[in-house]
């Protein structure tokens, strides 16, 4: 993100647009998905208007788990990308000393 400063103002501008553009796309992704999910596996008949007291628990445990689990994934993905470019400063500098 540091090279983005070196950018001129309106590419900066539609660069970040651009951003927040695939951000609230993702976000519209994983929700769609939980919510796809957690009925799919929560929701069993449609006897009434209102979930039933197994369909309201299954689906606030099936939401927390999924959120929980998309944010332990997201986790993981950054600290591998730092391994990377870790590796990648590294093998730079090794070259660089050569």
């Amino acid at each position: 993100m540091d090279q983005v400063q070196n950018l001129p103002p309106h590419v900066q501008g539609e660069f970040m647009k651009n951003m927040e553009q695939m951000q609230m796309k993702d976000s519209l992704v994983m929700y769609n998905t939980l919510v796809e999910r957690c009925f799919g596996t929560c929701i069993s008949s449609f006897r009434s208007k209102s979930l039933d007291k197994y369909e309201t628990t299954c689906m606030e445990n099936c939401a927390s788990r999924y959120i929980k689990m998309t944010q332990r994934v997201g986790l993981r993905f950054a600290e591998h990308q730092a391994m990377q470019q870790k590796r990648a400063a590294d093998a730079a500098a090794a070259a660089a000393t050569k």
